[in-house]
């Protein structure tokens, strides 16, 4: 997302927050391998995602961060995630 929205609107009380989660097991892996549920449950063997809850709390609490404060990007990822490409995968990883 670039500054452009959040330059636009600096002299409104409207805040504009990124959120940019990384892992998060949802149906989309499925949806992605075509069905194929031992494909999508692959993508997150050995390492504990992120849920859609997880990230659903990081929007609420941006959103609902005194009005004086903008809460401009949040980069929120599962332990042992460093990177969009970067994991460290364990062989039994706990599941919530």
């Amino acid at each position: 997302m670039s500054d452009g929205l959040r330059i636009d609107l600096v002299d409104t009380p409207v805040r504009v927050t990124n959120i940019k989660p990384g892992m998060v097991e949802t149906n989309f892996s499925v949806i992605r391998f075509r069905g194929d549920q031992d494909k999508a449950d692959a993508v997150y063997k050995g390492i504990r995602p992120l849920t859609g809850d997880d990230i659903a709390d990081v929007v609420y609490y941006a959103a609902s961060a005194p009005a004086h404060v903008q809460i401009a990007e949040v980069l929120v990822m599962p332990t042992y995630q460093a990177t969009g490409t970067v994991c460290h995968r364990q062989e039994q990883a706990a599941r919530h």
